[in-house]
């Protein structure tokens, strides 16, 4: 298999996928007893199957036709999703023996498949950022593209390496090799000519393209630091539960944002200095009365640079959490960078660690948590992970930008 190749496609000017390929024809045997008489992707969380979940978030980010590759129990599916029109998607549905493998499916499917298409799994829920994707998928002249978790927790088992300029150099569905990084976690941007490697046997999609295009560096990576959330196990479902009941959560940046922003170089060095700008902490009370949890996240070079403690500035921060609570508000969590400018951490903003951090510890969906701040680091941070961003101005303060998020909460 890893001898054969494939057509070169046009690499013209080429529009972003409209067509999103969900495999979902697996018995979901992990999840037993859960699957014996429900499909794994219509176990349901808050009320909803987990397939809806996908569909939905396909919708919202622009695609407009849903393929479904079934095999066990494809009734519960269509009759749930038919075609689509209640979502404002357009669905349909290739329906092939249980016993086959991915890659028969997706081979059967072939008339079905645009020449350029997204290829998923039923499985797994991590938050697409499409346009992201295609811009990096499209520089290229890679023939498919993997989204790959970068995995630095050890949340899953690596099967992937990922060479200096950014392509997949081994994929291992075995994940048994050394020298592997990252998890493939589906997502995948796929031209229509790598089915050309699919043969006419029952094969496994993965296994049966994924190392030949690394093999002649085809096979390009969009890396990820936010987790994605699954059914495919039964250890995963608590997890995926609490991603997916979604409580409102925002970040807020400190120093220009809460309290008077100190010069540049200059700090606030202890509880005493800290004066809250106007406004400030009935934006906090209006945040948590309309059931936001609230993350404040700041650079500290203070601390690596000597200007303080540690513990003086946790002082500051629970005389800050103090004070809003008797305002009425709840500062749920604090994230800080302790490193000097030129330390090359990846919590500094504008790198998004600190986002990222959070995102772990409380299950975020950081593409629905917004983030308000005063300055462009804040911005390319957010950015970063694709969380909303909202900036502070003489124009437009902390609370200015509550009242109008949480009225439109209301009004929404």
């Amino acid at each position: 298999m890893s001898e054969r190749t494939i057509s070169s496609p046009n690499k013209g000017p080429r529009n972003r996928p409209d067509q999103a390929v969900i495999l979902a024809g697996g018995r979901g045997t992990r999840l037993r007893p859960l699957t014996d008489h429900t499909p794994k992707p219509m176990i349901q969380f808050h009320g909803k199957p987990f397939l809806e979940y996908l569909i939905e978030m396909l919708r919202d980010e622009g695609f407009g036709r849903i393929l479904i590759l079934l095999g066990y129990m494809p009734d519960a599916i269509e009759g749930y999703f038919g075609t689509g029109k209640k979502w404002g998607v357009e669905i349909t549905y290739s329906v092939s023996p249980v016993e086959n493998e991915t890659g028969r499916r997706v081979k059967l499917a072939e008339p079905l498949l645009d020449d350029i298409f997204l290829l998923m799994y039923c499985d797994n829920y991590w938050p697409i950022r499409i346009d992201d994707m295609w811009q990096h998928f499209s520089s290229s002249d890679a023939d498919a593209m993997l989204t790959v978790y970068k995995n630095t927790d050890g949340y899953s088992v690596d099967n992937t390496k990922i060479n200096n300029e950014g392509f997949i150099e081994i994929y291992d569905k075995s994940r048994s090799l050394p020298g592997l990084l990252g998890v493939e976690i589906g997502y995948a941007i796929i031209t229509k000519a790598v089915l050309e490697l699919l043969p006419r046997e029952n094969v496994s999609f993965e296994q049966a393209t994924y190392p030949t295009l690394a093999n002649s560096s085809k096979l390009l990576a969009y890396t990820t630091s936010h987790r994605y959330y699954s059914v495919g196990s039964h250890i995963r479902l608590p997890l995926t539960n609490e991603f997916l009941g979604r409580r409102a959560s925002i970040f807020i940046d400190r120093d220009g944002v809460l309290n008077q922003k100190p010069p540049r170089a200059q700090y606030v060095v202890s509880w005493d200095k800290f004066q809250w700008l106007p406004g400030a902490k009935q934006a906090l009370a209006l945040l948590s009365q309309a059931g936001y949890r609230i993350m404040v996240v700041s650079n500290q070079a203070g601390i690596a640079r000597g200007a303080m403690t540690e513990l003086a500035l946790s002082d500051i921060h629970e005389g800050m959490k103090a004070e809003t609570l008797k305002a009425g508000g709840k500062i749920d969590a604090v994230y800080y960078c302790p490193h000097d400018w030129d330390e090359n951490c990846v919590c500094r903003k504008p790198q998004p660690g600190m986002l990222l951090k959070a995102q772990q510890d409380y299950h975020l969906d950081l593409t629905r948590t917004p983030f308000i701040g005063d300055d462009e680091r804040d911005g390319e941070a957010a950015n970063a992970v694709g969380s909303p961003f909202m900036m502070v101005s003489k124009d437009m303060s902390l609370l200015d930008h509550v009242t109008k998020l949480v009225g439109n909460d209301i009004t929404g």
